[in-house]
């Protein structure tokens, strides 16, 4: 799949032809904060998330969008409710269980890349399928060109990352994310730290990744025209879902 030239992201999207079918269920999602005083910042959150679905979630600062997503990614597990994904409840999982759940089913990407400057564009793909250990290590180079080529990021496999910029490291990082074939992508400001130029290039890749390999993204976002992209708004305000 190659990437394009980006189109205007206020665009309008038609509906991903493959989609279909909830693979994240969330129902009654509750979280506290206990300092300095008791504060729910998460009050009764219950939606579905269907494969192949680009949705976007967004509030003012401070809203509970960004708690929730840490509670979707499964990276926080002191809550009250139930998270189902792929069928599997995973509430009341293990450390172990969820950690191998993340790195099979779960890719992220965040306002800043997290990059290993000293590694190469490559070996920082690779990793997570390094981790995973379901493949051999020259199918994971080959996974990671795959992936790279996907970013037009594929002629850097050999830089170190910390020589690229901020809008090439992001894209390696989105890469990176896609290297395991995750069912969800969960991003968290993707865009918070790029250009308008990037953003938009960074916002056309979660595009094609959501309509054209059916694997559905999750996005804590403040960029306005990134969220309206999207096939669906998530508005969050005082930790409760208002539309």
């Amino acid at each position: 799949m190659q990437i394009n030239k980006p189109k205007n992201i206020t665009e309008s999207i038609a509906p991903p032809s493959g989609a279909g079918g909830a693979v994240l269920s969330a129902s009654n999602i509750n979280k506290y904060f206990y300092e300095p005083d008791k504060f729910q910042v998460l009050k009764n959150i219950s939606f579905e998330a269907n494969r192949g679905e680009f949705l976007a979630l967004v509030g003012k600062s401070g809203c509970g969008k960004s708690t929730l997503l840490y509670i979707l990614s499964t990276m926080d597990t002191d809550y009250e409710g139930s998270l189902v994904m792929q069928g599997e409840r995973l509430t009341g999982r293990t450390q172990d269980q969820l950690a191998a759940f993340r790195n099979e089913h779960l890719g992220f990407v965040f306002q800043f890349h997290f990059l290993l400057p000293e590694f190469t564009v490559l070996q920082n793909v690779m990793l997570p399928a390094l981790k995973l250990g379901k493949y051999s290590n020259k199918e994971i180079e080959e996974r990671a060109y795959q992936k790279l080529k996907l970013v037009d990021m594929q002629d850097h496999a050999l830089k170190q990352s910390a020589k690229l910029s901020g809008g090439q490291q992001q894209r390696v990082a989105i890469a990176r994310a896609l290297i395991n074939d995750p069912t969800i992508i969960m991003g968290d400001e993707p865009t918070g730290n790029l250009d308008k130029k990037n953003s938009e290039v960074v916002f056309e890749i979660f595009k094609q990744i959501a309509h054209e390999n059916n694997q559905t993204i999750i996005a804590v976002t403040h960029d306005p025209d990134f969220a309206k992209g999207s096939d669906r708004i998530i508005e969050m305000s005082d930790g409760q879902i208002i539309n």
